[in-house]
């Protein structure tokens, strides 16, 4: 077995990240992923991200990839009845779009179960299934900023800021993975699927760390803080001679003794106002501002050479070229090239986490529009062509 999940079939419904991203990542472990799309025009992720000029999506080869795509008009009795026969064949069911929307096509956890009492469905929201917000419509960013992220993030003289990824959405596919593979398993035990109920910002709030637990013991609420936590120190980036910002995180009692080391001060690691960890944070300001000076005087590669010789965490600010070319990532394998339609052999990150038995694969890159029509319901529902004909004539697939 090349991956985990080989021997697991997921039909993916839903279009944009949330729901896509966990099944990019039950793809990469080797589960059969048949993703349905509406005809003609496909999950709106083709037309998403930058672009080349001939108007091809460079998002679309990753979330896609591993993945096969059929092409089913799921809002006609005909296109749900196709989705009722592939069910009985399936394990997972993965969908995102509103509450209440399978239910309408009556496709609901209740009509699936009869069909298939093993199906897990994983549902994939804003707000959940279940709650008085559960019918509005909710984004990532929504999620965000309900879950707590978007108020702690960004400097505090500012209104809030944003990471520069759709993390709400990856973070609620990852705890949709979570949470399928969970189901999978006890389904070994009891022989019955389940729902896994994935909310946008339940999935920002479980990664909020205290923040709850601090309000009500202690009353404090966490504030925008810029590039550093309060009371965490020294753990910031830190300018270098020849320009570039450095990741330096010495707030660990013994790792501050070895980068007042470094810094050629080790008087430092005994001074009263820089030996405690709690002692660090009063003083954070200054800390910082002293080892500021220090890093200035100092090229970006000097500063990590030495740093890593005093075996002080630390790490320089990485964007796609620099990634590209590192030796660490290539050792690793972090970066497959994977060859596409439209691009030709193109980088993307590989399959994590690494598993030494079974360790998964990107098999191709995010597949045309209805691709694997014919393979899927010609070879596996044992459509004819004349059948397929008609359900193209129809307008039910592409």
């Amino acid at each position: 077995m090349s991956g985990a999940l080989e021997d697991i079939r997921v039909i993916e419904m839903g279009t944009l990240l949330a729901g896509p991203f966990c099944g990019q990542q039950l793809a990469d472990h080797g589960a059969e992923v048949i993703k349905i799309e509406p005809p003609g025009k496909g999950d709106p992720m083709r037309a998403w991200g930058q672009e080349r000029a001939d108007g091809k999506s460079l998002w679309w080869p990753v979330v896609g990839r591993g993945k096969k795509s059929i092409t089913v008009n799921l809002r006609s009795a005909a296109g749900q009845d196709l989705v009722r026969r592939l069910v009985t064949g399936a394990d997972v069911l993965l969908e995102n779009f509103r509450p209440g929307t399978l239910e309408k096509w009556g496709l609901g956890p209740d009509e699936l179960h009869a069909l298939n009492p093993r199906l897990v469905i994983t549902r994939v929201s804003g707000y959940g299934q279940t709650g008085p917000y559960s019918s509005q419509p909710g984004f990532g960013a929504i999620g965000e900023a309900l879950g707590g992220l978007r108020y702690t993030t960004g400097d505090p003289d500012k209104m809030p800021s944003r990471t520069g990824i759709s993390i709400g959405d990856t973070l609620t596919a990852m705890f949709a993975t979570i949470g399928t593979l969970n189901a999978l398993h006890a389904r070994e035990r009891t022989g019955a699927g389940q729902l896994v109920d994935a909310a946008l910002y339940e999935s920002v709030l479980a990664v909020m760390e205290s923040l709850l637990t601090e309000y009500h013991v202690a009353g404090f609420i966490r504030e925008r803080t810029g590039p550093m936590i309060p009371n965490i120190a020294p753990a910031n980036a830190y300018p270098t001679r020849d320009g570039k910002a450095h990741l330096i995180s010495g707030n660990q009692d013994t790792v501050w003794r070895r980068l007042a080391e470094a810094m050629g001060r080790p008087d430092l690691a005994d001074d009263p106002r820089y030996a405690t960890h709690l002692a660090r944070g009063d003083h954070q300001a200054e800390l910082d501002e002293m080892i500021s000076a220090w890093t200035a005087t100092l090229d970006a590669d000097e500063l990590h050479r030495l740093l890593n010789e005093h075996a002080v965490p630390n790490g320089q600010m990485y964007r796609a070229p620099e990634m590209l070319a590192d030796s660490h990532f290539a050792a690793r394998n972090a970066v497959a090239w994977v060859d596409s339609h439209d691009f030709g052999e193109i980088p993307m990150q590989n399959v994590v986490p690494k598993l030494s038995g079974t360790p998964g694969s990107i098999d191709w890159s995010g597949p045309r529009l209805g691709e694997h029509n014919e393979e899927v319901l010609g070879g596996m529902l044992g459509l004819s062509d004349a059948d397929l004909d008609q359900l193209r004539a129809d307008g039910i697939i592409g």
